[in-house]
């Protein structure tokens, strides 16, 4: 079991003793029943808001409380195991802090930690800014499955962004147990490229580069909550009017998750005409699993390696479109909303955007030759859309349980034109129902005039064209409403 060793006294005959625990926890957040760490209180019961370091003099792991009558140590009886690198790490420098917590049987159970001033090592800003982004963190990870002790050539430095070599550090000193084996030993070996003075200035910019994009990313575990089939079923129809057996397919499909808690084996492949509403669906869905969201356009990319990175070599390298996605998300487990898959064939000779679809989609672990490392993929749930499921080939379409999006049928779209499309337009533009209406005629004749046309976009634009024919008629003709016929829609429209 690890100890902290805050002092530069040398070590004494004595074995080394821990007075603290490990507590094993995946609360979100701390309480007096969940605490992040316990303190001794048989000498003394400690105030609400109490202040002092954290101190080791005697080989045992402690807190200096700083009282009016002095200071008084006190040992650490239990500690939250992901917070155990960081609460050494404040001690190593001494970080003045402010805990805030209550006498309970067991101890002082604290449930907050802040730094109040500049000490002569500290390297936080009076703002404490770093540390409170390091504890909402550490709350949002699960924790360590085993003890991992390490050690870390610490550097002088004063800022507090985590894009600078301290501040990643810093963060992989206090985190880096609760990352993913192969990321945290990534990150070790771009740490020591980072601060090498063997390579050339280009390469150490590139590690630092990559080293910030990913400490950024919260690395997740793979497990996730029930869905309520009824709230699911209620984001859909906000969504989506009618098409009933395409909801219960979509919930069928999501609903595995509350008894494997981990995503479907398949993502969703929504094929259907134009204008039917599938990349709504796929916001929805989304919304149901209760996860950030990210869309790849495959008609706007031609060559792999805007998927995959540019390698290091080159001055300009970056990294490819997937890591930028996990990059903005901030987390590994989102929703990947790939539109236009059936496009996703038309690479210019330097090979096929497809094919790189397809490690993303095994959730095996997707490798970017700018980071030079396998990301893990098992929190990424693929969403992907298509006109023409026969333009895409046969390995990708095994990757997806496919749900085919019929057109709407006329009495469909007469109900979300008239109950949906039109009084958005009018709220918007700023009209009352009352001052544009409708006969069945002119609802009918616009149905008619679109008859050909798939999807509802056609009837949107018709519907911002009658309304703003409207608002026209009663600005310059001031009149107090406007009636539109059958005649008058054939006219206005074709």
């Amino acid at each position: 079991m690890p100890v902290f060793d805050f002092s530069n006294m040398q070590a004494k005959k004595e074995p080394v003793r821990c007075t603290y625990t490990m507590v094993y926890s995946d609360n979100d957040h701390a309480s007096t029943e969940n605490p992040i760490l316990v303190i001794d209180n048989q000498k003394r019961e400690w105030k609400h808001h109490s202040f002092g370091i954290f101190a080791n003099p005697n080989k045992q792991t402690t807190f200096e409380f700083e009282e009016e009558d002095g200071t008084i140590s006190a040992d650490i009886l239990k500690v939250d195991a992901r917070f155990v690198s960081l609460l050494k790490w404040l001690g190593e420098h001494h970080i003045h802090i402010q805990l805030s917590g209550k006498n309970v049987e067991e101890g002082y159970a604290v449930y907050k930690i802040q730094e109040i001033s500049f000490g002569g090592r500290t390297k936080l800003s009076a703002e404490d800014g770093f540390l409170q982004f390091m504890i909402e963190r550490l709350f949002a990870s699960p924790a360590p499955a085993e003890e991992v002790t390490e050690e870390v050539e610490e550097e002088d430095s004063d800022e507090m962004k985590l894009t600078s070599l301290q501040s990643i550090t810093d963060f992989m000193t206090c985190a880096g147990r609760t990352l993913p084996d192969n990321i945290r030993l990534w990150a070790r070996r771009n740490q020591a490229v980072a601060r090498s003075r063997e390579v050339s200035p280009e390469e150490r910019r590139h590690a630092q580069r990559a080293l910030s994009i990913m400490m950024n990313i919260q690395w997740k575990s793979d497990y996730f909550k029930s869905i309520d089939p009824e709230e699911a079923r209620k984001i859909l129809d906000e969504e989506l009017y009618g098409m009933e057996r395409v909801k219960q397919r979509i919930i069928e499909t999501i609903i595995q998750i509350n008894r494997t808690h981990t995503l479907p084996a398949y993502g969703l492949l929504l094929v259907g005409p134009a204008g039917t509403g599938k990349s709504q669906i796929a916001y929805a869905v989304a919304r149901i699993l209760k996860l950030p969201w990210t869309t790849l356009d495959m008609s706007s990319i031609n060559d792999p390696e805007q998927l995959t990175g540019s390698s290091r070599i080159y001055a300009n390298a970056k990294p490819g479109i997937i890591m930028d996605a996990f990059s903005m998300a901030g987390e590994s487990n989102l929703v990947f909303i790939i539109n236009e898959l059936d496009k996703a064939n038309s690479g210019k000779g330097t090979g096929n955007p497809a094919d790189v679809l397809l490690t993303l989609l095994d959730n095996l672990g997707f490798t970017d030759n700018y980071m030079e490392c396998m990301i893990p993929t098992v929190g990424v749930y693929p969403i992907a859309t298509a006109n023409d499921k026969s333009q895409i080939s046969s390995p990708l379409m095994s990757r997806f349980a496919v749900i085919d999006i019929p057109d709407y049928t006329p009495e469909e779209k007469k109900a979300i034109f008239s109950k949906f499309a039109l009084p958005k337009v009018l709220k918007r533009i700023g009209l009352r129902e009352g001052e544009c209406i409708m006969t069945d005629d002119a609802l009918d004749a616009v149905i008619d005039i679109f008859s050909d046309t798939t999807g509802i976009r056609d009837l949107e634009q018709a519907a911002e064209h009658i309304v703003a024919n409207a608002l026209y008629q009663i600005e310059v003709d001031h009149l107090e409403q406007v009636t539109f016929t059958g005649e008058m829609v054939r006219e206005l429209l074709l």
